[in-house]
């Protein structure tokens, strides 16, 4: 088709923005064409039209009214798409030839400001990643809801930049087109987030406050990128943001991105909901400030111990102080989102709404104040002189706005009387025009003697007097001039009224205008306080998560924490999230010891006994301990863990096309090779996903591996009792057992740790308890009595295979142990990984094995 003069506008704007949807705005709507109108469609599920009706080479099209956008941009957003919003920049009337149109914004997943697009207590992190040639990275994290920035170097290699991205809520990531190829595309597979890109790092002189914190110049490269990246995007004010800061590694408990997905410290494995993790157990925080601090708090446990025993006597204050707690509590009710509201102040899309909340907020301080006072805490009496009242900002607010402004801010009825005289005068000259009009109304009924007589207004006509067609008769026809005609009434005007309206319209048309500008002019005033009410903000968030550790720790009887260098003890440990779950007090407590005489806890016993909540209850209680919260136990002697690694209930990494045993060893080697003597170690069932000899053999090496060179505080559980042995060769090794007794048939789980090894698995009992047939049932009972039977004609001593000792060399699967027949039947069964099977696999296998035993 020809393309019109609008549609070349919109081709030129689309081709400078081909990761977006373009909405072009025409008259009321945003319209969407080409390509962009069919995905669009699609994904919003709206009406696809065509422009130039129908034709074959007409052009597919559909829009959104202008006045919803935000919602229909919202949901694209939400799916990971980028939204370019183009306006009309000069007014339709003044053009000659096509309105000129712009792109005013783009909108992406990490830079979304909107509160509907937001989630009220989560981070919405924007990212840029810097490769230099040293082999370093630099990780930039932005929120721009709230401003905060933080930079990261990262000297270990692509697979520590992974995990350190994995901590984070990151909805999108900015990079060089010149990271290479298998970066890009572990970022989409491994993050699943936006990709954008942005290589111009030029340094711009405004960035410099930014930068203030940052003393390497790989940083500020960085920090300019993802600057440039916003500034490109958002062609706005950023005056909200605050000076990077920089993340020193070193200073926090690292979390690989195992240990955070197995723990569920934020969200569930299955699910990939708060609820059930440890942040459901913890989040008693009243803000929203305060839930996101405690999302970084989580991600990011402290090592230093002064600063978490800081934490601990505020808690513990809290914790006494339980009157002044809820009174405190109660206060923070009134306290808004300061963070989000300074950032739309900056932004330029607050409305009187917003700096309402924003001066109720600001008024609690002092209440606040006072009320930290009273605690018998003197870090909490610091807290409280951190919190400075800005008088100032609550005066402007209050002598300025309505309490109950509009959500427009370009329709007045914003601005007070009394805090302009020149919009007092236009406002006076209205109201004295509305009131002539109303004794108007009353003058010329007693005049014509029409008692249904009205002066009424319209935008469109003004004023008028309306009169009835049954009463046209009683006017008098020299003053009367005809305005409209409906359909049983006449309206006219008078000279008089005419000379009225115009005063009147001209004083409201003035007013409306002089409230907008004084509007933004308050809105500046606020703007130069941004960084106090940020401070303001961090300083209440901090108070909200502490006092919310203290009504976690009340309501669950938790325990304050001390530190040991050699020794970690927890007496009647929990997990937090279990007994929270649990809707009685079944849960069993157990205690915890690792000391200077014992490494590593080898822990056997059946399934579904406790083994694996027995090893992630140690790991919570580490973290809950190094953020500063009390802990569930009685007691607890605690050691500062420079990192934790998990590798608990692997499964299929169907994307990267690899195997629940592949991940379980891509997990234990991540583990293997960074893990320090200050490291805590926790690994279930390695080996499962292969033989039984393969499995077995990895597992003794692993275990030995942890003892002999890398001394980490490590708790190992495993179904191969045959490792049990190894409490004799090792000597910082320690057998324990989770107690299950057989009763009358059926096992009874105690989930009580003991010292010793476990006598058996009691897999057989746990196949019953889900539902296998009882006959299959009976049948692994026969085999697994014959191989109980032939396991004690073996040489080996103590049930420990021969190949498990360091000097000989591993018996190949394919082979029966020395000492037993060539009995191929014998060698199958005990090959059979029966963790991995399904009920169905179970009965085919034991089908097969039948068949070749009565051959």
């Amino acid at each position: 088709m020809a393309k019109t003069p609008m549609m070349e506008q919109y081709l030129k704007i689309k081709a400078e923005h081909k990761d977006a949807f373009l909405f072009f705005r025409l008259g009321d709507f945003y319209e969407m064409f080409f390509d962009d109108a069919i995905h669009a469609a699609r994904e919003l599920e709206i009406t696809l039209t065509k422009r130039d009706g129908g034709k074959e080479d007409s052009v597919p099209m559909c829009g959104v009214p202008y006045h919803s956008a935000s919602n229909y941009i919202k949901n694209l957003i939400d799916k990971g798409y980028k939204v370019a919003i183009c306006e009309q920049v000069e007014d339709p009337k003044a053009a000659k030839g096509v309105v000129k149109r712009e792109v005013v914004q783009l909108v992406t997943p990490g830079t979304v400001m909107e509160t509907n697009m937001l989630e009220e207590r989560d981070h919405n992190y924007i990212a840029s990643l810097s490769h230099f040639h040293d082999g370093s990275y630099v990780i930039v994290y932005n929120d721009l809801s709230i401003g905060e920035s933080s930079v990261a170097l990262i000297s270990g290699g692509w697979d520590a930049v992974l995990h350190e991205l994995y901590n984070q809520p990151i909805k999108e990531m900015v990079i060089s087109s010149e990271l290479p190829e298998t970066c890009q595309q572990a970022l989409y597979e491994k993050l699943n987030i936006t990709v954008s890109f942005q290589d111009e790092i030029t340094f711009k002189a405004e960035y410099r406050p930014l930068c203030e914190n940052l003393n390497d110049e790989r940083l500020v490269q960085a920090f300019s990128r993802l600057l440039n990246y916003i500034q490109n995007t958002q062609k706005r004010s950023l005056d909200h943001l605050q000076p990077a800061n920089v993340i020193e590694l070193d200073y926090y408990l690292s979390l690989d991105m195992y240990s955070k997905r197995n723990l569920e410290l934020t969200e569930t494995i299955m699910k990939k909901g708060k609820h059930g993790s440890l942040l459901w157990v913890l989040d008693h925080s009243v803000t929203a400030m305060g839930s996101r601090m405690l999302k970084k708090w989580l991600d990011r446990p402290l090592l230093k111990q002064q600063e978490i025993e800081e934490r601990f006597d505020v808690v513990e204050g809290f914790l006494h102080g339980f009157m002044d707690r809820d009174a405190l509590r109660e206060a923070l009710k009134s306290v808004y989102d300061l963070e989000r509201l300074a950032g739309r102040v900056a932004y330029g899309n607050v409305n009187a709404r917003d700096l309402i909340q924003l001066k109720q907020s600001l008024e609690k301080i002092p209440e606040l104040k006072t009320i930290l006072n009273q605690f018998d805490q003197v870090k909490i009496n610091e807290l409280s002189r951190d919190l400075s009242y800005p008088e100032y900002l609550v005066s402007l607010l209050v002598s300025s706005l309505h309490d109950d402004p509009p959500v427009s801010i370009t329709e007045g009825s914003i601005i007070k009387d009394g805090y302009h005289e020149k919009l007092d005068k236009y406002r006076e000259a209205s109201r004295n025009g509305k009131q002539w009009i109303a004794e108007l109304e009353q003058k010329e009924r007693q005049e014509t003697g029409i008692k249904s007589l009205k002066v009424g207004f319209n935008r469109v006509f003004g004023y008028y007097i309306e009169v009835t067609k049954a009463n046209l008769h009683l006017l008098p026809e020299d003053r009367y001039e005809r305005k409209q005609t409906l359909t049983n009434a006449e309206r006219y005007i008078t000279p008089e009224l005419k000379e009225k309206e115009q005063l009147i319209l001209e004083a409201e048309e003035k007013s409306v205008d002089l409230e907008y500008q004084l509007f933004l002019e308050i809105r500046d005033q606020v703007k130069e306080r941004i960084p106090e009410i940020q401070y303001l903000a961090e300083v209440v968030s901090q108070i909200d998560v502490l006092q919310g550790f203290a009504v976690v720790s009340e309501a669950n009887q938790y325990t304050r924490p001390h530190f040991s260098q050699d020794k970690l003890f927890i007496k009647n440990g929990r997990h937090p999230v279990v007994e929270r779950v649990m809707k009685d007090d079944a849960f069993v407590p157990n205690d915890i010891v690792l000391d200077q005489e014992t490494d590593i806890l080898l822990i056997t016993g059946p399934n579904m006994s406790g083994k694996s909540t027995y090893m992630r209850q140690l790991a919570l209680t580490v973290i809950m301990g190094q953020i500063g919260c009390f802990v569930p136990c009685e007691e607890a002697r605690l050691q500062l863990f420079d990192q934790i690694f998990t590798r608990i209930g692997a499964a299929d990494d169907l994307v990267s096309g690899q195997s629940t045993f592949m991940v379980e060893m891509l997990e234990a080697n991540h583990a293997l090779a960074n893990a320090t003597e200050n490291s805590l170690i926790l690994l279930d069932e390695i080996g499962r996903g292969t033989s039984t000899y393969d499995g077995m053999a990895l597992a003794q090496a692993i275990v030995e591996q942890i003892h002999n060179h890398i001394h980490a505080k490590t708790v190992f559980s495993t179904h191969y009792h045959e490792l049990t042995t190894l409490e004799n060769s090792l000597d910082k090794l320690k057998n324990i057992h989770v107690r299950a007794e057989e009763y009358e048939g059926k096992v009874v789980f105690l989930h009580q740790i003991k010292d010793g090894a476990a006598d058996q698995s009691y897999g057989i009992h746990v196949a019953k308890l889900a539902g296998l047939p009882s006959s299959l049932i009976d049948r692994a009972g026969s085999i697994l009595e014959q191989l109980e039977k032939s396991d004690q004609s073996r040489p080996e001593e103590a049930g420990q295979l021969s190949f498990f000792a360091e000097e000989k060399s591993p018996v190949k699967e394919t082979k029966a142990p020395s000492g037993q027949s060539d009995n191929k039947l014998i060698n199958d069964l005990k090959n059979i990984n029966l963790f991995e099977m399904t009920p169905m696999d179970a009965m085919n296998e034991l089908y097969r094995l039948q068949k070749q035993a009565k051959a």
